[in-house]
């Protein structure tokens, strides 16, 4: 079944299923940002460290396997073949399974293949006598998603070049859109092994104004895709085709608020894009994590999920609202995590916005247990800002200052208060007029335990 006919035939389903029989995606419960602790360990505060076990899988040629080179090899030679014989761009199936107009080839060589030899995509040099580093690393991602099979590999090439003509990849640039479109999509910061990380805020569809001006219609649809796919091409702009280099990008997902499948529309443009991003951008996404997700989200994946290779599925992670600060822990540091995610990223911040961040520390919250943080405050007439979060509820903390003049007086900065769910991480400032330390004290009421974290500067 075509993925036309399986929009039209899901418009005539129920929208909402039974939890019972609704195919759900198992949750991801690795933890990456956090070392095994045993529980009797002393709870000392301990610099939260990149994670190495969240890593792209080896572009170089010395790690592959001995069958995935001889694919590789196999796939080059195809590929020279076909380039140096001007075949590379010739669409045997022209038209075929396209809502497009069919393939002038003539046009097609003219625009794209005026020195055949440098044909390329996303900057790398196709090539292969060429000897460009990124160019294996390319096909690779090609190989990887038609299981190391070179003429399955070799064919969604193909098609990938002809499709980014026809759908003139690199040249709609839509400011108009873009603007509108602001907050639905945007690049923003990096991950804990440097993947340049893009959120989508679907929430802002449920806005029935931006809805219909997104998605009303075939043409604004369309619209919508090709801008969709324009950020995807800037997104592989901060990207670094070599063996070495980071070469796939993490996709954050927020579904709070947003519409749900009964809103064909949107439905049917998630279901065009992810066929394209799918055949024509192979192994570009690092993860896909959605956060935030709602009941109908399993109803609908058991929708989409035939359609997805077994390899895009393995890429999907899901958070539940609950559990969407230390799901997104597991891939971005504590600092780079947006504010409104629980995390201590704020826009445009004067405090920690520059090179001197101020280190994030972690300590671990025992069940029923009181804990302190201690920030020295060692010069007189200087002010001390601090950040610091709990991921789970049911704590209180306090804030004072404490003399190192024992017959100086306590100084309350915030009195005891609770920590509701939706509390984002706290910030404040002292000032201080002799020489002492600001301490934190955390009560953890529940039977939990709970990770703390935290930042400090003058």
């Amino acid at each position: 079944m075509t993925v036309e006919a399986t929009i039209e035939e899901t418009q005539k389903q129920e929208d909402i299923v039974s939890e019972e029989n609704a195919q759900m995606i198992p949750e991801n419960e690795e933890n990456v940002s956090e070392k095994t602790r045993n529980e009797d360990d002393e709870l000392k505060p301990v610099l939260v460290e990149k994670s190495s076990s969240y890593r792209e899988e080896s572009n170089f040629l010395s790690d592959l396997k001995e069958n995935e080179r001889k694919a590789l090899s196999e796939l080059k030679s195809m590929l020279e073949e076909a380039i140096l014989g001007k075949t590379l761009l010739v669409d045997s199936q022209s038209g075929e399974n396209s809502e497009e107009k069919p393939v002038n080839e003539d046009e097609i060589d003219g625009k794209i293949v005026e020195n055949d030899q440098n044909v390329s995509i996303w900057g790398v040099p196709l090539l292969p006598s060429k000897c460009s580093e990124g160019t294996d690393v390319i096909l690779l991602k090609f190989l990887r998603a038609r299981e190391f099979k070179p003429n399955d590999a070799f064919e969604m090439l193909k098609k990938t070049l002809i499709w980014r003509e026809k759908f003139k990849v690199g040249s709609n640039s839509d400011e108009e859109l873009t603007a509108s479109l602001a907050n639905a999509a945007y690049m923003k910061g990096i991950d804990r092994e440097n993947h340049p990380v893009c959120y989508n805020n679907l929430g802002v569809f449920g806005n029935e104004s931006l809805y219909q001006k997104t998605f009303g219609n075939d043409e604004k649809r369309d619209r919508f895709l090709r801008w969709r796919i324009e950020l995807m091409e800037k997104g592989i702009e901060k990207l670094d085709f070599r063996a070495s280099g980071v070469t796939s990008i993490l996709q954050i997902y927020d579904l709070k608020n947003c519409p749900g499948p009964s809103k064909k529309e949107i439905r049917t443009a998630t279901f065009k894009a992810i066929s394209l991003l799918q055949d024509n951008y192979p192994e570009l996404v690092a993860k896909n994590v959605l956060i935030n997700v709602p009941f109908w989200y399993y109803a609908f994946y058991s929708l989409i999920s035939p359609f997805l290779t077994q390899r895009s599925k393995s890429k999907f992670v899901v958070a539940r609202p609950a559990k969407v600060t230390e799901t997104l822990l597991n891939y971005i540091p504590f600092e780079e995590i947006p504010i409104q995610y629980g995390g201590l990223k704020r826009e445009n911040d004067l405090e920690f916005g520059g090179e001197e961040n101020g280190s994030v520390s972690e300590i671990v919250l025992k069940p029923g247990s009181v804990e302190t943080i201690e920030i020295p405050a060692l010069e007189v007439g200087k002010t001390l800002i601090w950040d610091f979060a709990v991921l789970g509820v049911e704590v209180s903390y306090k804030e004072e200052f404490i003399p190192t003049d024992e017959g100086s007086y306590t100084i309350i900065i915030q009195k005891d208060k609770k920590m509701e769910s939706l509390d984002k991480p706290v910030r404040n400032s002292f000032r201080n007029n002799e020489v002492g330390k600001v301490v934190i004290t955390i009560n953890n009421q529940s039977k939990k335990k709970k990770r703390a974290f935290y930042r400090y500067k003058n």
